[in-house]
């Protein structure tokens, strides 16, 4: 178990738990590594050598490339694409003999399947939710914690249960499944009525009746839905 994996799971918990607007606490932890590691390719880690070898043959996907670029450190990114731009043209000249073309597909489709940072986001976040099933499966008063949640996203309901199965015993799974459905369900059930009481609205029978929790229904709901990701970084 990573205790620094550890320390992070209770913080934003403990955040959640407090703070609605806070959302899902595992988009949050979502969030917090998709943040390091922008931070790390734009300073430390840009002129290591072994970090711009992978980033000259894995590229960046378009989401974070534009988050690379809200963080204003346009010489650190410009730099790392430099490079990147070297070896992906030698990469994509025909070889004499070849049918044209060839290799220029194949080499610009692995780039569009593949992303350092995404890689990087998604090998940590795994043994992230292994550590926040163990901690759940040993931990009473982080169970109290979890139980305490105001949401969980759906995509990150449905990753929370896949570890869970492959980690625990059937009777504990059992209870982790109940555990986090016991969240969701009720948060579900009353986003339901919001997202509706929202449509209502619009009709001029109900112009006159308070908005109640649905102001920002669609907003939840696309949030549920779709997880909470990719928020514009902190300006520098």
């Amino acid at each position: 178990m990573n205790q620094i994996y550890t320390i992070h799971i209770n913080e934003h918990f403990d955040r959640a738990r407090e703070d609605h607007t806070c959302g899902c606490p595992v988009c949050s932890l979502y969030r917090m590594l998709e943040e390091n590691e922008l931070e790390l390719i734009l300073g430390a880690s840009m002129m290591e050598p072994d970090v711009r070898q992978k980033t000259n043959k894995l590229g960046f996907c378009d989401t974070h490339m534009k988050m690379m670029f809200e963080y204003r450190a346009r010489l650190p990114m410009a730099l790392t694409l430099e490079s990147h731009l070297d070896q992906l043209r030698k990469e994509v000249g025909d070889l004499p003999l070849m049918v044209p073309g060839t290799r220029a597909r194949a080499r610009i489709a692995e780039l569009e399947e593949d992303c350092y940072v995404c890689r990087r986001i998604n090998e940590y976040f795994k043994h992230l939710l292994e550590n926040l099933v163990y901690i759940w499966s040993t931990d009473p008063l982080f169970r109290e914690k979890f139980a305490a949640q105001h949401m969980f996203c759906l995509p990150h309901w449905e990753m929370m249960l896949g570890v869970a199965k492959a980690k625990l015993n059937k009777k504990d799974y059992y209870a982790f499944a109940k555990a986090t459905g016991d969240v969701v369900l009720p948060y579900f059930d009353q986003l339901r009525e919001d997202v509706s009481w929202f449509c209502k609205k619009f009709d001029y029978r109900y112009g006159d009746e308070p908005w109640y929790n649905s102001k920002d229904a669609v907003e939840r709901a696309m949030s549920f839905l779709n997880s909470d990701l990719h928020r514009p970084p902190k300006k520098k």
